[in-house]
């Protein structure tokens, strides 16, 4: 099946308005409307058919004959959902009622939030910005915070830290 980027998923992978993985991104970069999902698939980016159905159905990619695979067509789960700059992800870890999330869940979740912290920071926090996107995993984003904290400080690292767990 090939794929498009739309208008608006052009512009939410730009503005980082939705939380997409690093390999997702690699991946949105590659559809140009000639390159079908298998070849993207198998292209070694580490992206996998889930991963491509699920910028599908954020709108970020629609199949050239118009027809979503039907697991596309389910609902996207919440660690893909939009978010806005600044809000928390949800309640804190160990709030009543607050769901166990995984740890790609949280991840999902913390990686936008650092990138728009780093990303802030100006060339001062270029190094720092490179080694949030190249973070592909929770471990990966716990063994930044302290940068992260001692760079932006901890009053702004709050939503980083909650979307964590840490």
């Amino acid at each position: 099946m090939i794929l498009f980027k739309t208008e608006a998923g052009q512009q939410a992978l730009k503005d980082r308005s939705v939380t997409v993985t690093p390999r997702q991104r690699s991946a949105f970069i590659l559809f140009d409307g000639k390159r079908t999902m298998d070849e993207v698939v198998g292209a070694g980016l580490g992206v996998t058919r889930g991963d491509i159905e699920q910028m599908m159905t954020l709108g970020l990619l629609v199949p050239a004959d118009g027809v979503v695979p039907a697991q596309a067509a389910a609902a996207a789960p919440a660690t893909l959902a939009p978010v806005a700059a600044g809000t928390a992800p949800g309640p804190a870890p160990g709030a009543a009622g607050a769901p166990a999330l995984s740890h790609q869940q949280r991840y999902q979740a913390a990686y936008p939030i650092a990138t728009r912290l780093t990303a802030g920071l100006g060339l001062r926090g270029f190094k720092l910005n490179l080694a949030v996107e190249a973070a592909a995993n929770w471990e990966e984003l716990v063994g930044l915070a302290p940068k992260i904290r001692a760079a932006v400080g901890v009053d702004r690292a709050i939503e980083f830290d909650r979307a964590l767990g840490i």
